[in-house]
Formats: structure tokens, C-alpha cells, sequence
């Protein structure tokens, strides 16, 4: 059940007339499109964006997470054919704290597919930047592993993201401002 923070979003995860439909096998289709998404608007105080968690599939799992985070969910659930993944964020009753990210993956050959077939779990955090070349040379400075360089993300609008893989074993998404 959606929060009373969206209250423009109608609780049913049916759409009669979507802006865009995917066939999901939880449900008969899901909202895909990114219009309505917080992630395309939401900006942090700081630079702490989301923290990713992988799921098996989303609708499965939304609720249940809704309830243990005490966020809210507007529903939208973004599909990445770039990335192979579905996402959909999830926004905090506490103000200044971070997104959450549902990732799921769009067959076997999604990066995250193996992941989730062990169960899944916290996967990344995602930090908000003015420039990802800048940001992804310290990261080489650093001795990072640059895992994906710049692309854009459907999720965010068209901004481009960077992952990189810290020597202390940190997945760390970058999005552009």
C-alpha cells in the first residue's frame, strides 16, 4: 500500500492508461516510465544520494521495505535497458536522509543477476557530483577500479552515472548533478 505522500498516485499498481507499460511476471504491468519518479527531482542536503539494495523483484519486495526503512514509495518502478536492471526509489519520512534504491535485474545477463539469485542485499551507495571525469580521476588516484565509466541513466532523467570499486571493497555509484 502507497504512503499518503503521494496522494495524486492511486494505490494499485495496475495502471489503465500508463505513460509506459512493462509486463512484469509479479503483476500484469508496472509502471515504468520515469515520469512521477522522486529520482529525477530529489537532491540531497549534502552529497549522499541512495543507498542500493538488490531484490529478486520489486513488486515482491516494495512493501516490506517500505515498512522496514519507514519510507515512503511512489510506486514507479523504472526499467534501464542499458543497465539491464529495473529500479524504483523510495523516499524517507526523516528529512536530509538518503534515498533507497530497489534494483532488479532484466534477465541473466543483468549485472546484478547473480546477486540476486543469492538472496540479494545492500549493494551501492550513490553520491551526487559536479563532474564525474573529476571525480572518477581521484577515484583513480585512489587506486579505484573504474567498473562502468560515464552513461547516462533512465532513472535520473538522462544524467550520467559512474560506478567505481574501492580498495576496501565499496560499489560506489556517481551521478551527476
Amino acid at each position: 500500500m502507497m504512503s499518503s505522500a503521494f496522494p495524486e498516485r492511486s494505490s494499485a499498481l495496475r495502471f489503465k492508461n500508463p505513460p509506459s507499460r512493462q509486463w512484469c511476471a509479479e503483476t500484469d504491468f508496472v509502471n515504468t516510465s520515469t515520469m512521477g519518479s522522486i529520482a529525477l527531482t530529489w537532491l540531497p542536503i549534502g552529497g549522499f544520494h541512495h543507498v542500493g539494495f538488490v531484490v529478486g523483484a520489486i513488486q515482491s519486495a516494495a512493501n516490506a521495505f517500505a515498512t522496514s526503512l519507514g519510507a515512503e514509495w511512489d510506486g514507479v518502478i523504472v526499467h534501464d535497458p542499458k543497465q539491464t536492471v529495473r529500479v524504483s526509489f523510495f523516499q524517507s519520512k526523516q528529512a536530509g536522509d538518503p534515498l533507497f534504491e530497489l534494483i532488479e535485474p532484466v534477465g541473466d545477463s543483468s549485472p546484478v543477476a547473480s546477486f540476486a539469485k543469492r538472496g540479494g542485499g545492500l549493494h551501492h551507495v550513490c553520491y551526487v557530483v559536479d563532474s564525474l571525469e573529476q571525480k572518477l580521476e581521484e577515484s583513480r588516484a585512489q587506486r579505484s577500479l573504474i567498473v562502468r565509466s560515464p552513461v547516462p541513466a533512465v532513472a535520473f532523467g538522462g544524467r550520467r552515472i559512474a560506478w567505481i570499486y574501492t580498495r576496501q571493497k565499496l560499489l560506489i555509484e556517481y551521478l551527476e548533478r
